[in-house]
């Protein structure tokens, strides 16, 4: 298997535990700042691909979670626009893995294309790492959504 691209919020505790889920099973991991990356809608809509548009915004984003924005108010193209020029309401983490584009850290989809059991002695460092719940933001106040660093 390749290097598997890891688009992430640096600093965001769930992104930093998925991804050593990925690494402890074995996965080169390449990370990429999501919020830095010139997205274009072409290639972000490859990413949220069929499901629903208020699924494909991160409901820990200030902006949302202010009720600045309400994500079943947009059709998908006002969606990706205010995504590429806010990158924080993007649901995270985003996935390339071979020819496959995934939104969001779902086991089920990831256990259909790799292995997500850790390597022989990595058990104990995903069972102590508290990688239980992977997509609620742990931050009080999201504090780490807050800073766009």
């Amino acid at each position: 298997m390749g290097t598997i691209l890891f688009y992430e919020k640096p600093g965001c505790q769930n992104n930093i535990r998925q991804k050593n889920i990925l690494e402890h099973s074995g996965h080169a991991v390449e990370s990429v700042n999501l919020l830095r990356h010139p997205w274009t809608k072409e290639e972000l809509s490859v990413y949220l691909g069929v499901k629903p548009v208020d699924e494909c915004f991160n409901m820990a984003a200030p902006a949302i979670k202010s009720g600045d924005i309400n994500p079943s108010a947009f059709t998908k193209e006002e969606a990706l626009l205010m995504m590429i020029k806010d990158p924080l309401l993007i649901k995270r983490p985003l996935l390339k893995i071979d020819n496959h584009y995934i939104q969001g850290f779902d086991r089920a989809v990831l256990q259909n294309l790799i292995t997500l059991n850790p390597e022989e002695g990595g058990e104990n460092r995903v069972e102590t790492s508290g990688m239980n719940d992977l997509n609620s933001c742990p931050h009080i106040n999201n504090a780490s959504c807050i800073n766009q660093e």
